[in-house]
Parts: structure tokens; sequence; C-alpha cells
């Protein structure tokens, strides 16, 4: 056992001996610790960066509108609710999410045709979740929603909105009618919707 001097702390060669084996750790260590950093401060931005872009706008149809003047003029004004044959076959529905129903709450579409639904809302947050088919998103106040789905089944499928939006949310269902198109009411222009079941 080396002497001490008195005075001298015993444990301070020891901490030195440490001490510099840290200063002089080995070049490869080093680059892999600052590669690791580096790999961690890049994952940081990139998850930053992303998180406030989508927050910005969501990553979905991004088709803004005015929520305070929805039912006054526009595309969704009430005598433009419901479902319209275009020229190429397929359908359009357009239709609004309020606290707490659907309007209107019974949607006609045609078998065997690409159905795009086109939706807002006035108030809060709202979702549309078609049971039996991949139709699912969120209705967004300031935003026009906007999926496509295909119904090949005719038949009745349930609609409940999916996102908690108030005391009534647990009544806020719909429907969507799916009928043969040789059943399709002839209705010329105007839009189509079936009375609630």
């Amino acid at each position: 056992m080396p002497e001490t001097v008195p005075g001298q702390d015993a444990a301070a060669p020891a901490g030195r001996e440490l001490q510099d084996a840290f200063l002089h750790a080995d070049q490869a260590e080093r680059r892999w610790n600052l590669l690791v950093l580096g790999v961690v401060g890049f994952i940081i931005l990139f998850v930053s960066a992303t998180s406030f872009r989508f927050a910005l706008s969501p990553p979905s149809n991004v088709e803004t509108i005015v929520p305070a003047s929805l039912h006054v003029r526009g595309e969704f004004v009430e005598e433009n609710l419901g479902t319209v044959l275009n020229s190429d076959g397929s359908a359009t529905v357009r239709f609004v999410a309020e606290q707490f129903a659907f309007v209107p709450s019974c949607l006609m579409v045609p078998a065997g045709r690409t159905v795009t639904f086109r939706t807002t809302t006035p108030d809060v947050i709202h979702g549309m979740l078609i049971q039996g088919s991949n139709a699912n998103t969120m209705i967004v106040p300031g935003y026009v929603s906007q999926i496509a789905t295909r119904f090949d089944t005719p038949g009745t499928y349930a609609m409940p909105c999916h996102e908690f939006c108030g005391v009534g949310h647990h009544a806020m269902w719909g429907s969507v009618h799916v009928v043969r198109l040789s059943d399709w009411p002839r209705a010329g222009h105007a839009p189509v919707a079936c009375a609630p079941h």
C-alpha cells in the first residue's frame, strides 16, 4: 500500500486516474457517442416538425369552410344535402354533423357505385363511422371531410358518431340505406335522402 503524506487525500490519486481515463477515451467511442446523440437529436427534431405541421393542417382532404355561414350559403345549405348521382355513375353525398344529429340522418346511396361522402360541422369535433365498410373519418369545424367508399350489398348500415361531442353523443346515430340503382328514386338533379327508420 502506498504511503500517504499527512494532509493528502488518499482517494485523490484514484479520482485523478478515473478523470484521466475519461479524458483519454478512445476516439471510436467518442465518434459513436456523437453519432448516437446526432440520431436522437434528428428523431426529436423530425417528430417535433411533423407534429407542428400536422397541427396546422390535418393530413386529409384539406378544404376549409366558414362554420358560421354553413347553413346560409355554399355547398352545405339544406337544399344541397343528400345524395346526387354524378354523370360518371358515381354518387356524392353531402351532410352536416351537428350536436347531436347528422342532417339528414338517413342517407340513400346506390349499390355497386363509388360513393363520395362530403361532410362538415358548425360546432364541435364529430366522427363518422359506417359500420360494415371502410368509411371512417373525423369531422372537424372549419374543414370539409371527404371519404370515398363502395357498397356492393344493398341494406341499411349504421352510422354512429365515434368522437365524443357532448352529453347527447350517445344518441348521435345516422344510417346509410344502400339500394339497387333500379330502385333509385327519380328526382331529377335534386339531392335524395331517405326517411329515417
